[in-house]
């Protein structure tokens, strides 16, 4: 999470970023990159076909039919959910919590946004009885709810909603003529594949859910920005420009000069073909952070406070409600207070719950878990080669770090 001054400080411009993988750049990667460096001009709006049809054949694979005019990528996730909202107009609900940098594209816009709380088994996607009675009041209010983002792999929370509540939660949007724009950034992070079922929302309500992906979350650094949005197909005749939410979004990119960078597009087109080279690593890189992620949960619950199993991603999202007392002696009664002290105390930077929609007083925190992975690169690539990485020397001795500042809190 970036510093600043105390007097800069904002929760924008020094909101925590997405959890990075913090390994190296795979090579045939960073081959395609330099090949391309000589390139100058930058995809055009929306991306070229070759990225496009990249990305549509990236959901194919995954079970939704997707072409590449259904397809638009921005360079990062940041300015195409910014499109996206403002294309689509009304209000913006979304889950409590939900990914830090979510609200602010709202606020930006001028969208008034309602956090919905979540069911106790995962983060994501909202409680769908919630869901219905926060539209009944947004609209008795004179609001107009027009827009639900979820995301069934979580940041922060770490969890997979399931699919029954995956089906719930949208059958009750639709049924409030809510559209409902789905992130599945962390698909491809499940720690356990073969046990964890993912469903998108795009597979149950094909024409009333956008898909977004950061490629940020599994196949490319998040230094090369470059995220893509499968859209509803359309039939033709019904194609009307000013009911066209695609054509509203790369009118919008437009405008915003948000166009994927030339020497970008061909990397991440190649990620987004999966070959051999990325699907192993993007495997790897999952299994090792769910080792870690695993390690520190356990750390969590055996110094008395909360944390959900995590299922994805490279984050553990803990409740150190349990912890207050201990905590309220060290001068934290708050989880702003709470990220300043854990920050401090483990050297790397630890992001409150208030930064992700939830309360200040719950004293929540975001644990990424490439700061066990250590700071050199031959450290990292040393764990990503281990069968249990978590007794690597240099992870165990931050897991050890990270149980001695947890227990100290528990005395």
């Amino acid at each position: 999470m970036r510093q600043t001054a105390p007097e800069g400080r904002g929760p924008v411009r020094y909101g925590p970023p997405a959890p990075e993988s913090g390994l190296p750049v795979l090579p045939g990667l960073a081959a395609l990159l330099a090949a391309a460096a000589g390139r100058t001009e930058p995809e055009p709006p929306g991306g070229g076909p070759v990225l496009r049809g990249a990305a549509a054949g990236y959901w194919w694979r995954r079970g939704l039919r997707t072409h590449a005019e259904d397809v638009v990528a921005a360079p990062g996730a940041a300015p195409l959910l910014l499109a996206l909202i403002a294309a689509h107009g009304g209000d913006v609900l979304l889950p409590r919590p939900c990914p830090a940098w979510w609200t602010p594209q709202a606020r930006l816009l001028g969208r008034p946004a309602y956090h919905v709380p979540t069911p106790a088994e995962c983060g994501g996607v909202p409680d769908p009885y919630a869901l219905l009675e926060t539209v009944r009041r947004v609209r008795a209010e004179g609001g107009s709810p027009r827009l639900l983002l979820l995301s069934v792999a979580d940041d922060p929370t770490a969890t997979v909603a399931p699919p029954e509540l995956v089906r719930e939660a949208c059958e009750a949007a639709v049924a409030e003529g809510l559209h409902i724009i789905s992130d599945e950034t962390w698909r491809d992070t499940l720690h356990r594949p073969h046990e964890t079922v993912l469903l998108s929302p795009a597979e149950m309500c094909p024409d009333d859910v956008t898909v977004l992906t950061d490629l940020a979350g599994a196949l490319t650094p998040a230094g090369w920005p470059c995220a893509v949005a499968r859209f509803p197909p359309t039939a033709p005749t019904r194609a009307d420009r000013y009911a066209d939410r695609r054509a509203r979004t790369l009118d919008i990119l437009t405008v915003l000069g948000a166009l994927v960078a030339g020497p970008v597009a061909p990397a991440a087109a190649h990620a987004l073909d999966e070959p051999e080279d990325v699907t192993v690593r993007t495997r790897t890189t999952a299994t090792l952070h769910g080792s870690i992620a695993a390690a520190a949960h356990r750390a969590v619950l055996a110094a008395g406070a909360l944390a959900r199993p995590p299922q994805a991603g490279r984050h553990l999202y803990a409740d150190l409600g349990p912890l207050r007392a201990g905590l309220a002696a060290r001068g934290v009664t708050d989880s702003l207070e709470l990220e300043n002290h854990l920050t401090e105390r483990l050297g790397t930077p630890v992001p409150g719950g208030h930064r992700f929609g939830d309360e200040l007083g719950a004293l929540r925190v975001r644990f990424d878990t490439a700061a066990f992975l250590g700071t050199a690169e031959e450290e990292r690539t040393e764990a990503l080669a281990s069968a249990r990485p978590e007794e690597s020397p240099h992870v165990a001795r931050a897991l050890s770090t990270f149980e001695g500042a947890l227990d100290e809190l528990a005395r």
